[in-house]
């Protein structure tokens, strides 16, 4: 048997029931769908963390955010750390990365290191940051910086690149994406820049939705048509150029993300007005984390912040507006994605792709009243898409809602490719679960690390949670409180048990397992060495 090829398609910021297949009665996906009713999904699939930097780079290494280092957005995954990508690579695969890849900081704001205080005295150098060190030994860690793409027409990409021989770069969202995008976009449509962001987009009054624009870059142009059909003729030309290489290909959308921005028909393809509340949008009470209590404040009393990364408290109308924008986009997604499966059986490739889908993280999208994603670990931003299509193994529709998460994918796939995980992995081949066997935990645990002080908290938030299949448990750094939701009772999410005496023994008892796996999830690679 030849060695199977992957093709492995990633979204931005797609909650899992942002699908049909996942049971979405509006959105049309029907070629996500077909992915889906050929192979199996995962119904309880969740994020190492609920931000694009930690959890791409658990994507890549199977290692979570404290261990492999990026613990939030802005610090660089090691240039040393082991990929899975590598891993294929090193055996014979060719690799290629197409859109996003989010393993280098791209905001050209440099991690800071907190200065040593002068008043305690001398500091030892180890108060730097590794990544500190990285820069003054004049490591590429400046390979994704927006800044670098836009200023040297010569800039690019070294590689390998954490394992891919190939990359094509989008960096950003919307229509406002650069890096190889970028150039590309320039070649085919002067005066591009003065068509896209804010400034140059077309009237839409009819949307009020904050970070919503309706782009005047062309459908055929924008960013996921660019993904799509640089994938394609990825595809294309390594079976014509590479025949019986296996390959490993990542399809890397920008979209769904804000700010909403779908082009053309897509913009209005889905209308707000037939897009339902979800059944947690309602206003915070007595049972709900302080957290929430302060955001949806800031929006009643007109200090909100609507225009940044940050979760916020949104109202009716803008939450509706913003899912039909984000349907549109995934709409758009999915036209790519059938454009890259006609591709793959055009080049007699179909046979042997394993195919698999997945998202980044989810998105508020109005549950409990907020949008973006943020440090409340509310199951529509931490629970997305997991698919997976092996033609030698096909499950015809099949599902199963055992724990998995982002840090089983390394595992999975090199053990489909017969590949041994390599020292430190912490993820689990998911390939007995989706044979029909029993899957790897009973548990799993969410990291998250915030860069700023928000939401009425002391200190920057810093967040960890223990999901089981009953329960979620979430506790703060600094803080004396925390989050449990019987979510057999409660699946919304609306009734924080945290402080509830009847809850309490449950409370206890989870927080000795949460305990227990954060020990088991610390780093243990290297090997020790035998003692004499």
């Amino acid at each position: 048997m030849p060695r199977p090829n992957f093709l492995l398609i990633v979204t931005d910021q797609q909650r899992a029931d942002h699908l049909g297949c996942y049971g979405n009665p509006i959105v049309r996906t029907p070629n996500i769908d077909g992915i889906a009713a050929r192979g199996w999904r995962s119904e309880a699939f969740y994020v190492a963390s609920a931000i694009c930097m930690p959890n791409r780079a658990t994507l890549m290494t199977g290692r979570m955010p404290s261990v492999h280092g990026v613990r939030h957005n802005g610090i660089n995954l090691d240039l040393d750390a082991t990929t899975f990508p590598e891993v294929l690579r090193a055996h014979g695969y060719r690799t290629a990365l197409i859109g996003k890849s989010h393993l280098q900081n791209s905001t050209d704001v440099p991690p800071v290191v907190a200065p040593p205080d002068e008043r305690a005295g001398p500091q030892s150098p180890p108060y730097a940051l590794r990544e500190a060190r990285h820069r003054r030994r004049d490591a590429p860690y400046d390979q994704e910086l927006r800044r670098r793409w836009l200023d040297d027409p010569a800039h690019g990409l070294r590689y390998p690149y954490y394992g891919f021989d190939d990359v094509k770069l989008c960096l950003g969202h919307g229509d406002a994406v650069e890096g190889d995008y970028g150039r590309w976009l320039r070649e085919r449509l002067p005066g591009a820049d003065g068509m896209r962001g804010p400034a140059g987009s077309a009237p839409a009054p009819e949307f009020n939705a904050p970070q919503a624009w309706r782009t005047r870059i062309p459908e055929e142009l924008y960013p996921t048509s660019y993904v799509g059909q640089t994938t394609s003729e990825w595809l294309s030309a390594h079976a014509a150029g590479n025949p019986g290489q296996p390959f490993f290909v990542q399809c890397s959308f920008p979209d769904p993300h804000h700010p909403f921005t779908p082009p053309g028909r897509y913009w209005t393809m889905y209308d707000p007005a037939d897009i339902p509340l979800p059944a947690s949008f309602r206003p915070a009470d007595r049972h709900s984390p302080p957290h929430l209590i302060h955001l949806q404040n800031e929006r009643d009393f007109g200090t909100r912040v609507a225009n940044t990364q940050a979760v916020f408290a949104c109202d009716e109308r803008e939450a509706r507006e913003s899912t039909a924008l984000t349907y549109g986009m995934v709409a758009m997604i999915d036209d790519a994605v059938g454009g890259v499966l006609a591709t793959l059986e055009r080049a007699g490739l179909a046979e042997n792709t394993v195919i698999v889908f997945i998202s980044d993280h989810g998105d508020f999208m109005g549950d409990h009243q907020l949008m973006l994603k943020g440090p409340l670990h509310y199951r529509g931003v931490t629970r997305t898409p997991f698919i997976w299509y092996d033609p030698a193994a096909r499950r015809d529709g099949a599902s199963n809602a055992e724990l998995a998460g982002t840090v089983d994918i390394a595992s999975t796939v090199l053990d489909r490719a017969g590949l041994e995980p390599f020292n430190g992995i912490q993820g689990q081949s998911l390939l007995p679960l989706i044979a029909g066997g029993a899957g790897p935990r009973t548990a799993l645990v969410i990291e998250e690390e915030g860069q700023r002080v928000s939401m009425g908290f002391p200190a920057r938030v810093r967040l960890r949670t223990l999901l089981t299949d009953r329960y979620r448990l979430g506790i703060y750094d600094g803080v004396p409180w925390g989050e449990l939701y019987d979510l057999d009772a409660d699946p919304d999410e609306m009734v924080n048990r945290w402080s509830d005496p009847a809850y309490s023994s449950i409370r206890g008892d989870l927080a000795c397992e949460l305990s227990a796996a954060l020990i088991a999830l610390s780093e243990t690679s290297p090997l020790p060495t035998q003692l004499a």
